[in-house]
């Protein structure tokens, strides 16, 4: 990474905090901080828990929970333990913090048209299409991946939109028992793997490795959400296949897909596989693909 790049970045930083007005006490000049009021905007109508705000908002334990005493001592919040589970504390918005929230809406739709309002039309369009793309490379950075038990809540989520999303596809439909398997057994160390990526903590993308000894491994169940397409995650979740592959001294990886996947098969042929006659029987597939992988120090 280069000195003028990092550079930038902290330039870019500076620029943002002094005009959106993080450098001020009293952020929208409501009488508190930044921070305390983005607890108040993220809590919402429909209220939360202390610790999904905690993820979504990837604050310490600590710090966030000073934010929402403060308030809850200004009457904005009310803070019990939540009928379900009384180890968990629920937060609720009171009356006076649905009035709060919609006076910061309002300040802050103000702060964002005194931004675009000193710019000429054209460069307006720049700069929120600029805006776009930052968020999202700065939300692609916030995705990790990891190998989770092929049974957890998260990897059901994913492979069943996997296959919903399959089945939607398909010219003929899709149905999981007609396909080659790829089962919780299948995808269970040491003889598979499932990999489920995650943006905040919630399920985005998922990826399989079925590992057959010295014989070429199987590359199963890629998919990535909707929203979060366009981040990088397949080409992120397909690398680190290929690299637990290589830790497990395979030196081939395979994988099938069917003709309508084209996001798929750009991916596969961008990430270096080629494309050989059918190995195997897969009914849904009519493309085969297969990448040798080079070992890695």
């Amino acid at each position: 990474m280069s000195a003028a790049a990092t550079e930038r970045v902290r330039s870019f930083n500076r620029t943002v905090t002094q005009r959106i007005g993080v450098l001020h006490d009293e952020y929208l000049a409501r009488g508190r901080p930044l921070g305390a009021s983005r607890v108040l905007w993220e809590i919402g109508d429909a209220g939360t828990d202390l610790r999904a705000l905690r993820v979504r908002l990837d604050l310490d334990s600590g710090y966030l929970s000073r934010l929402v005493r403060s308030l809850e001592q200004g009457g904005l919040i009310v803070v019990e333990p939540s009928p379900g589970d009384k180890r968990v504390r629920s937060i609720r918005i009171t009356a006076a913090g649905r009035a709060e929230r919609k006076v910061l809406d309002r300040r802050s739709d103000e702060l964002a048209q005194s931004l675009l309002a000193p710019l000429s039309d054209a460069q307006r369009d720049r700069l929120v299409a600029a805006m776009e793309v930052v968020e999202r490379l700065l939300s692609a950075g916030l995705v990790e991946v990891d190998i989770e038990s092929p049974s957890s809540a998260a990897a059901r989520f994913c492979i069943a939109s996997y296959f919903s999303e399959l089945n939607t596809r398909f010219d003929t439909g899709f149905d999981p028992s007609r396909s080659i398997s790829a089962d919780v057994a299948e995808l269970t160390e040491p003889v598979g793997l499932l990999l489920v990526a995650r943006l905040r903590e919630e399920p985005v993308g998922c990826g399989a490795l079925k590992l057959h000894g010295a014989e070429p491994a199987e590359i199963k169940r890629m998919w990535v959400a909707p929203a979060a397409r366009g981040l990088g995650v397949g080409r992120r979740i397909l690398s680190e296949l290929e690299q637990r592959a290589r830790e497990r001294r395979v030196g081939l990886v395979r994988l099938e897909t069917n003709k309508t996947l084209r996001e798929a098969m750009g991916l596969y042929r961008s990430a270096g596989y080629v494309e050989v006659d059918a190995f195997n029987d897969e009914p849904y597939a009519q493309h085969w693909f297969e990448k040798r992988l080079e070992p890695r120090t």
